[in-house]
Protein backbone atom coordinates (compact mmCIF):
# COMPACT_ATOMS: atom_id res chain seq x y z
CA UNK A 1 0.00 0.00 0.00
CA UNK A 2 1.41 3.47 -0.72
CA UNK A 3 -0.41 6.43 1.30
CA UNK A 4 -0.06 10.40 1.83
CA UNK A 5 -1.49 10.79 4.73
CA UNK A 6 -0.89 15.09 4.26
CA UNK A 7 -2.63 17.29 1.90
CA UNK A 8 -2.55 15.39 -1.54
CA UNK A 9 -4.42 18.23 -3.95
CA UNK A 10 -5.60 21.54 -3.68
CA UNK A 11 -8.67 22.05 -2.63
CA UNK A 12 -10.41 21.76 -6.14
CA UNK A 13 -13.91 20.44 -4.76
CA UNK A 14 -14.18 24.10 -2.09
CA UNK A 15 -16.64 23.72 0.70
CA UNK A 16 -18.97 21.22 1.41
CA UNK A 17 -19.49 17.72 3.36
CA UNK A 18 -16.66 15.80 4.47
CA UNK A 19 -16.87 12.55 1.60
CA UNK A 20 -14.93 9.09 1.40
CA UNK A 21 -14.14 8.07 -1.85
CA UNK A 22 -12.76 4.90 -3.78
CA UNK A 23 -11.66 4.30 -7.36
CA UNK A 24 -12.15 0.40 -7.94
CA UNK A 25 -9.79 -0.84 -10.64
CA UNK A 26 -9.22 -4.09 -11.81
CA UNK A 27 -5.34 -4.19 -10.71
CA UNK A 28 -5.19 -1.10 -7.77
CA UNK A 29 -8.14 0.47 -5.58
CA UNK A 30 -8.03 4.11 -4.86
CA UNK A 31 -9.16 5.72 -1.78
CA UNK A 32 -9.19 9.26 -0.25
CA UNK A 33 -10.80 11.54 2.18
CA UNK A 34 -12.06 14.84 1.58
CA UNK A 35 -13.09 17.55 4.33
CA UNK A 36 -14.95 20.34 4.82
CA UNK A 37 -12.55 22.43 3.27
CA UNK A 38 -12.28 20.53 -0.04
CA UNK A 39 -9.01 19.02 0.87
CA UNK A 40 -8.33 15.30 -0.37
CA UNK A 41 -6.39 13.62 2.44
CA UNK A 42 -5.08 10.20 2.92
CA UNK A 43 -4.95 9.29 -0.82
CA UNK A 44 -3.64 5.45 -0.67
CA UNK A 45 -3.40 2.84 -3.61
CA UNK A 46 -3.97 -0.88 -2.81
CA UNK A 47 -4.30 -3.92 -4.32
CA UNK A 48 -8.07 -4.71 -5.85
CA UNK A 49 -8.82 -8.22 -3.61
CA UNK A 50 -9.82 -10.75 -6.20
CA UNK A 51 -12.19 -13.51 -5.01
CA UNK A 52 -13.41 -15.36 -7.39
CA UNK A 53 -17.33 -15.34 -7.73
CA UNK A 54 -17.10 -13.46 -4.48
CA UNK A 55 -14.51 -10.94 -5.65
CA UNK A 56 -17.82 -8.11 -5.10
CA UNK A 57 -17.65 -9.25 -1.43
CA UNK A 58 -14.13 -8.87 -1.01
CA UNK A 59 -14.26 -5.43 -2.59
CA UNK A 60 -16.66 -4.43 -0.58
CA UNK A 61 -15.06 -6.21 2.70
CA UNK A 62 -11.43 -3.73 1.44
CA UNK A 63 -13.86 -0.53 1.43
CA UNK A 64 -14.95 -1.02 4.66
CA UNK A 65 -11.46 -1.30 5.57
CA UNK A 66 -9.97 1.37 3.95
CA UNK A 67 -12.78 3.42 5.88
CA UNK A 68 -11.89 2.18 9.34
CA UNK A 69 -8.39 2.86 7.95
CA UNK A 70 -8.80 6.51 7.47
CA UNK A 71 -11.15 7.21 10.94
CA UNK A 72 -8.12 5.85 12.63
CA UNK A 73 -5.54 8.29 10.77
CA UNK A 74 -7.99 11.35 10.90
CA UNK A 75 -10.07 11.61 13.72
CA UNK A 76 -11.39 14.92 13.17
CA UNK A 77 -12.72 14.37 9.73
CA UNK A 78 -16.18 12.42 9.52
CA UNK A 79 -17.42 11.52 6.39
CA UNK A 80 -21.03 11.93 5.92
CA UNK A 81 -21.43 10.44 2.70
CA UNK A 82 -19.03 7.69 0.68
CA UNK A 83 -18.55 7.63 -3.30
CA UNK A 84 -17.54 4.48 -5.41
CA UNK A 85 -16.82 3.89 -8.69
CA UNK A 86 -16.10 0.86 -10.75
CA UNK A 87 -14.63 -0.29 -14.12
CA UNK A 88 -17.59 -2.36 -16.33
CA UNK A 89 -21.72 -2.00 -17.13
CA UNK A 90 -22.83 0.43 -14.40
CA UNK A 91 -26.08 1.91 -13.89
CA UNK A 92 -25.79 4.86 -11.46
CA UNK A 93 -29.44 5.23 -11.52
CA UNK A 94 -29.98 2.13 -10.31
CA UNK A 95 -27.22 1.88 -8.44
CA UNK A 96 -26.45 -1.73 -9.81
CA UNK A 97 -23.12 -3.36 -10.85
CA UNK A 98 -23.91 -4.68 -14.30
CA UNK A 99 -21.31 -6.69 -15.47
CA UNK A 100 -17.00 -6.62 -15.04
CA UNK A 101 -15.67 -9.06 -16.78
CA UNK A 102 -12.09 -8.76 -14.96
CA UNK A 103 -13.88 -8.71 -11.79
CA UNK A 104 -15.97 -11.64 -12.35
CA UNK A 105 -19.48 -9.52 -10.67
CA UNK A 106 -22.96 -9.28 -12.48
CA UNK A 107 -25.92 -7.37 -10.93
CA UNK A 108 -24.23 -6.41 -7.67
CA UNK A 109 -26.23 -3.71 -5.95
CA UNK A 110 -23.40 -1.51 -4.56
CA UNK A 111 -24.63 1.25 -3.94
CA UNK A 112 -27.12 -0.66 -1.67
CA UNK A 113 -24.61 -3.09 0.30
CA UNK A 114 -21.64 0.11 0.67
CA UNK A 115 -25.02 2.07 2.97
CA UNK A 116 -25.40 -0.87 4.83
CA UNK A 117 -21.59 -1.52 5.66
CA UNK A 118 -20.96 2.21 5.91
CA UNK A 119 -24.16 3.21 7.65
CA UNK A 120 -23.86 6.52 5.52
CA UNK A 121 -25.46 7.38 2.20
CA UNK A 122 -23.36 6.69 -0.82
CA UNK A 123 -23.13 7.07 -4.86
CA UNK A 124 -22.13 4.64 -7.26
CA UNK A 125 -21.06 5.00 -10.61
CA UNK A 126 -18.74 4.28 -13.69
CA UNK A 127 -14.71 5.64 -13.12
CA UNK A 128 -15.06 7.30 -16.75
CA UNK A 129 -18.21 8.98 -15.70
CA UNK A 130 -17.13 9.78 -12.60
CA UNK A 131 -13.87 11.33 -14.19
CA UNK A 132 -15.56 12.84 -16.77
CA UNK A 133 -18.12 14.89 -14.41
CA UNK A 134 -15.38 16.26 -12.39
CA UNK A 135 -13.82 17.51 -15.89
CA UNK A 136 -17.15 18.71 -16.64
CA UNK A 137 -17.72 20.66 -12.99
CA UNK A 138 -14.24 21.43 -12.03
CA UNK A 139 -11.91 21.15 -15.16
CA UNK A 140 -11.23 21.58 -18.75
CA UNK A 141 -14.69 20.49 -19.79
CA UNK A 142 -16.68 23.39 -17.28
CA UNK A 143 -16.94 25.76 -19.92
CA UNK A 144 -19.36 23.49 -22.08
CA UNK A 145 -22.13 22.02 -21.88
CA UNK A 146 -22.71 19.66 -24.59
CA UNK A 147 -19.35 17.72 -24.22
CA UNK A 148 -17.30 14.33 -24.61
CA UNK A 149 -15.02 13.32 -22.50
CA UNK A 150 -12.81 10.71 -23.42
CA UNK A 151 -10.28 8.36 -21.76
CA UNK A 152 -7.67 6.87 -23.84
CA UNK A 153 -5.71 4.80 -21.78
CA UNK A 154 -5.35 0.72 -21.89
CA UNK A 155 -8.83 0.90 -23.27
CA UNK A 156 -10.94 3.92 -24.56
CA UNK A 157 -14.29 5.26 -22.79
CA UNK A 158 -16.13 8.61 -22.59
CA UNK A 159 -18.36 10.39 -20.25
CA UNK A 160 -21.06 12.43 -22.49
CA UNK A 161 -22.65 15.24 -21.28
CA UNK A 162 -25.94 16.66 -23.24
CA UNK A 163 -27.02 20.19 -22.28
CA UNK A 164 -25.20 20.11 -19.08
CA UNK A 165 -26.53 16.95 -18.11
CA UNK A 166 -24.93 13.58 -17.99
CA UNK A 167 -26.39 11.22 -20.27
CA UNK A 168 -25.82 7.61 -19.06
CA UNK A 169 -28.18 5.78 -21.11
CA UNK A 170 -28.75 3.13 -18.30
CA UNK A 171 -25.12 2.28 -17.97
CA UNK A 172 -24.71 1.88 -21.91
CA UNK A 173 -24.04 5.16 -22.77
CA UNK A 174 -20.43 6.77 -23.94
CA UNK A 175 -18.97 2.80 -24.58
CA UNK A 176 -17.07 4.88 -27.86
CA UNK A 177 -14.12 2.46 -27.58
CA UNK A 178 -16.34 -0.25 -28.71
CA UNK A 179 -17.74 1.49 -31.50
CA UNK A 180 -16.55 -0.13 -34.74
CA UNK A 181 -14.03 2.22 -36.87
CA UNK A 182 -12.69 -0.64 -39.22
CA UNK A 183 -15.14 -3.92 -39.73
CA UNK A 184 -12.23 -5.98 -41.20
CA UNK A 185 -9.97 -4.68 -38.13
CA UNK A 186 -8.32 -6.49 -35.07
CA UNK A 187 -10.39 -9.19 -33.17
CA UNK A 188 -11.14 -6.85 -29.90
CA UNK A 189 -11.72 -8.07 -26.28
CA UNK A 190 -15.14 -7.60 -26.58
CA UNK A 191 -15.63 -10.35 -29.30
CA UNK A 192 -16.32 -7.56 -31.86
CA UNK A 193 -13.82 -6.54 -35.12
CA UNK A 194 -12.12 -3.71 -35.68
CA UNK A 195 -13.39 -1.28 -32.18
CA UNK A 196 -11.63 1.88 -31.87
CA UNK A 197 -10.21 0.29 -28.56
CA UNK A 198 -8.46 -2.17 -30.79
CA UNK A 199 -6.55 0.08 -32.87
CA UNK A 200 -6.91 3.61 -31.13
CA UNK A 201 -5.87 2.58 -27.38
CA UNK A 202 -2.59 2.86 -25.42
CA UNK A 203 -2.87 -0.70 -25.07
CA UNK A 204 -3.45 -1.51 -28.46
CA UNK A 205 -0.60 0.96 -30.06
CA UNK A 206 2.09 -1.26 -27.93
CA UNK A 207 0.49 -4.59 -28.88
CA UNK A 208 -0.06 -3.89 -32.40
CA UNK A 209 3.36 -2.86 -32.85
CA UNK A 210 4.71 -5.90 -31.05
CA UNK A 211 2.77 -8.08 -32.98
CA UNK A 212 4.32 -6.33 -36.21
CA UNK A 213 7.67 -6.20 -35.19
CA UNK A 214 8.47 -8.89 -32.59
CA UNK A 215 9.41 -6.21 -30.40
CA UNK A 216 7.74 -6.03 -27.03
CA UNK A 217 7.98 -1.87 -26.37
CA UNK A 218 7.35 -0.70 -23.06
CA UNK A 219 4.02 1.37 -23.81
CA UNK A 220 2.91 3.73 -26.57
CA UNK A 221 5.05 6.59 -25.39
CA UNK A 222 7.80 4.69 -26.71
CA UNK A 223 5.93 3.26 -30.20
CA UNK A 224 5.29 7.42 -30.69
CA UNK A 225 9.39 8.07 -30.21
CA UNK A 226 10.12 5.31 -32.37
CA UNK A 227 7.60 6.66 -35.09
CA UNK A 228 8.93 9.90 -34.72
CA UNK A 229 12.69 7.95 -35.35
CA UNK A 230 11.56 7.00 -38.76
CA UNK A 231 10.52 3.65 -37.56
CA UNK A 232 8.12 2.45 -40.37
CA UNK A 233 6.36 0.11 -38.03
CA UNK A 234 5.55 1.97 -35.53
CA UNK A 235 4.93 5.15 -38.10
CA UNK A 236 1.88 2.88 -39.74
CA UNK A 237 0.38 1.48 -35.93
CA UNK A 238 0.78 5.41 -34.68
CA UNK A 239 -1.43 6.58 -37.81
CA UNK A 240 -3.61 3.50 -37.76
CA UNK A 241 -4.76 4.67 -34.39
CA UNK A 242 -5.07 8.57 -35.47
CA UNK A 243 -7.08 8.09 -37.76
CA UNK A 244 -8.93 5.39 -35.99
CA UNK A 245 -9.55 8.25 -32.89
CA UNK A 246 -10.41 10.77 -35.82
CA UNK A 247 -13.30 8.81 -37.30
CA UNK A 248 -14.88 8.00 -33.78
CA UNK A 249 -14.34 11.89 -32.93
CA UNK A 250 -16.23 12.73 -36.11
CA UNK A 251 -19.03 10.05 -35.36
CA UNK A 252 -19.63 11.57 -32.19
CA UNK A 253 -19.54 15.12 -33.79
CA UNK A 254 -22.45 14.23 -36.47
CA UNK A 255 -24.77 12.51 -33.63
CA UNK A 256 -23.81 14.76 -30.57
CA UNK A 257 -22.58 17.74 -31.89
CA UNK A 258 -20.20 18.46 -28.61
CA UNK A 259 -18.73 21.92 -28.12
CA UNK A 260 -15.59 20.01 -27.44
CA UNK A 261 -13.64 16.85 -26.79
CA UNK A 262 -11.66 16.71 -23.81
CA UNK A 263 -9.35 13.81 -23.93
CA UNK A 264 -7.63 12.34 -20.42
CA UNK A 265 -5.71 9.28 -19.88
CA UNK A 266 -2.26 7.96 -20.47
CA UNK A 267 -2.01 8.82 -24.31
CA UNK A 268 -3.37 12.69 -24.01
CA UNK A 269 0.20 12.89 -22.20
CA UNK A 270 1.90 12.79 -25.73
CA UNK A 271 0.91 16.98 -25.90
CA UNK A 272 1.29 18.01 -29.55
CA UNK A 273 1.96 14.73 -30.66
CA UNK A 274 -1.31 13.53 -30.50
CA UNK A 275 -3.32 16.81 -30.58
CA UNK A 276 -2.54 18.26 -33.71
CA UNK A 277 -2.84 15.91 -35.90
CA UNK A 278 -5.84 14.54 -34.43
CA UNK A 279 -7.41 17.92 -34.78
CA UNK A 280 -6.14 18.26 -38.56
CA UNK A 281 -7.42 14.43 -39.23
CA UNK A 282 -11.34 15.22 -37.83
CA UNK A 283 -11.46 18.73 -39.58
CA UNK A 284 -10.59 16.89 -42.74
CA UNK A 285 -13.43 14.35 -42.08
CA UNK A 286 -15.86 17.09 -41.05
CA UNK A 287 -18.23 19.23 -43.38
CA UNK A 288 -21.00 21.54 -42.12
CA UNK A 289 -20.71 20.14 -39.02
CA UNK A 290 -19.71 22.26 -36.04
CA UNK A 291 -16.01 22.18 -35.32
CA UNK A 292 -15.07 20.67 -31.51
CA UNK A 293 -12.41 21.76 -29.66
CA UNK A 294 -10.26 18.94 -28.90
CA UNK A 295 -8.20 19.73 -25.57
CA UNK A 296 -6.61 17.96 -22.68
CA UNK A 297 -7.75 16.97 -19.63
CA UNK A 298 -6.98 19.28 -16.58
CA UNK A 299 -7.81 17.62 -13.80
CA UNK A 300 -5.16 14.77 -13.52
CA UNK A 301 -4.96 10.95 -12.71
CA UNK A 302 -7.00 11.34 -9.54
CA UNK A 303 -9.95 12.25 -11.66
CA UNK A 304 -12.35 9.69 -11.07
CA UNK A 305 -11.79 9.86 -7.28
CA UNK A 306 -12.59 13.46 -7.41
CA UNK A 307 -16.05 12.80 -9.43
CA UNK A 308 -17.41 9.83 -6.58
CA UNK A 309 -16.45 12.91 -4.00
CA UNK A 310 -18.72 15.06 -5.90
CA UNK A 311 -21.46 12.82 -6.35
CA UNK A 312 -21.04 11.94 -2.64
CA UNK A 313 -21.42 15.22 -1.64
CA UNK A 314 -24.47 15.61 -3.99
CA UNK A 315 -26.41 13.53 -1.97
CA UNK A 316 -26.17 15.36 1.06
CA UNK A 317 -26.37 19.22 -0.15
CA UNK A 318 -23.99 21.70 2.06
CA UNK A 319 -24.07 19.10 4.70
CA UNK A 320 -20.87 19.45 6.54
Amino acid sequence: MTADPTLAHPQLLGVGGAVIAFDVGGTDTKSALFDETGRMLGLTRTPTPHRGADTATAVLEHVQELTLQKAREFPGVTPVAAGLIVPGLVDDDRGIGIHATNLNWSNVPFKELVEARLDIPASFSHDVRAAGEAEHRLGAARPYNNVVVMVIGTGIASALFVDGRAHIGGGYAGEIGHSVVDPAGPLCSCGAHGCLESIGSAGAIARRYQERTGIKPSGAKDVLALAKDGDVAAGEVWFDALDALALSIAQLTAILAPEAVVIGGGLAQAGDALFVPLRERVDALLSFHRRPDLVPASIGENAGLFGAALRARDLVGDAG
